[in-house]
């Protein structure tokens, strides 16, 4: 028996011990918990209400400085009825006192509303600005006009929605301006939807909505095409300038309303030539030795068969001394002699090169099961391969380096 109790005396020891050490361990965590505040920038370190006022108008000498470049992050004064009181370990510990009150003396401030809210730290706002909407202010020289113009299309009804918003800053012929606008979905180029005529402005306020019927199937192969036109007092029509806005490099959706502005450009009023034209940019990076190629559009050209099925593109071809290099096409659009592309093609090609490189633009048509037909072709590039408006363009592109030179061109049959 006194062997058992003398057990026991020994189990209950060391289970008190236990005990004891896990309580010790648990007040200490606790203990830890309770120093861990974040230090903080401009602590308060008097009770006093006078020395608190002191440091608030200190606060707000720093802020004048720094008005201008910055906004102050501040204590709210809701954590003022606790004082703060320093630790060894540099950190602060918040102790309870009474209330802060408001001191009655001293000059009112701008923060005396705020009862004796510090300053801790500044938000710089230009982090946080939003880009400035310069579309109605930066026109580049030589504009003739903007237009604004919002696409949208419906799924279940197949309908595209036009809205024609607004056009600024034309440059009509005669002193007043009474303009309107017509609206065509290409390849349809013998119906169109028009505009009301605003009467003696520059710059129109249409807010007008249009409705096109057409499948989701073709729908990407489609470009919306806006003329803008003035009425003078004979009531004659004057083209200022048109909109060309292919939809197929385009999200259209019932969920969102795309807005778009374009700057108006002038119509190439010229006759189509023998085998129709071609209008493409050119652009080289002497930095990057790159030579990039945008092919915009095509017109009047003379399709072997004119059918839905026919389908049209355009071949860039790279060429060095007659050699070729590499080449890339176009999407085929079906069934226009007027087809707009609005693709961009980049080559890589050294500067010493430029002297003896070309490109090559073929105009293919690709009927199903029947072989592809040259419709017409144009080369560009320096003095060696080219002549006339060919070699300007070529030219033009190198002495404006990073610039798009914009051109219209005659496509041959030549090789």
């Amino acid at each position: 028996e006194q062997a058992v109790a003398v057990a026991g005396g020994i189990i209950g020891g060391i289970l008190f011990f236990v005990l004891l050490g896990i309580t010790a361990y648990l007040l200490w965590k606790k203990f830890c918990r309770l120093f861990s505040y974040e230090k903080l920038i401009n602590p308060v370190k008097t009770t006093n209400a006078n020395a608190i006022f002191q440091d608030q108008a200190s606060s707000e000498i720093q802020l004048k400085s720094t008005r201008s470049r910055s906004v102050p992050f501040i204590i709210p004064p809701t954590l003022h009825g606790r004082d703060w009181m320093h630790l060894t370990n540099e950190e602060q510990v918040q102790e309870d006192s009474d209330p802060y009150m408001t001191p009655q003396s001293g000059p009112r401030s701008s923060f005396h509303s705020l009862a004796g809210a510090y300053v801790v730290g500044t938000i710089n706002p230009d982090l946080y600005k939003v880009p400035e909407d310069k579309s109605e202010t930066d026109f580049p020289d030589g504009n003739i006009g903007r237009l604004w113009f919002s696409v949208e299309y419906e799924q279940e009804s197949e309908r595209l929605l036009v809205s024609l918003i607004k056009v600024r800053k034309l440059q009509p012929p005669a002193d007043s301006c009474c303009p309107f606008v017509k609206i065509y979905l290409l390849p349809d180029e013998r119906s169109y939807l028009q505009s009301k005529t605003k009467r003696r402005t520059l710059n129109p306020q249409f807010d007008e909505d249009f409705v096109f019927q057409v499948s989701s199937k073709v729908l990407l192969q489609r470009t919306l095409k806006f003329l803008v036109y003035h009425v003078d007092k004979q009531k004659k029509h004057h083209l200022l300038g048109q909109v060309i806005f292919p939809l197929k490099n385009e999200v259209l959706t019932e969920d969102s309303k795309l807005v778009i502005w374009r700057d108006l450009e002038k119509e190439n009023l010229e006759p189509p030539s023998e085998h129709g034209d071609i209008q493409f940019s050119l652009s080289y990076n002497d930095y990057l030795g790159r030579l990039t190629v945008v092919v915009l559009r095509a017109r009047g050209l003379k399709l072997q068969e004119e059918s839905p099925a026919v389908g049209v593109y355009v071949k860039v071809s790279l060429m060095n001394h007659n050699k070729f290099i590499k080449s890339k096409k176009t999407a085929a659009l079906l069934g226009t002699p007027n087809p707009v592309y609005n693709e961009t093609f980049s080559f890589k090609a050294d500067q010493t090169e430029l002297d003896t490189a070309s490109l090559s633009l073929s105009v293919l048509q690709s009927n199903k099961g029947e072989k592809t037909l040259l419709l017409g072709r144009v080369v560009v590039g320096p003095f060696m391969y080219t002549r006339g408006k060919e070699l300007e363009h070529w030219n033009e592109m190198i002495s404006k380096p990073k610039e798009l030179v914009k051109r219209w061109h005659a496509l041959c049959h030549s090789t």
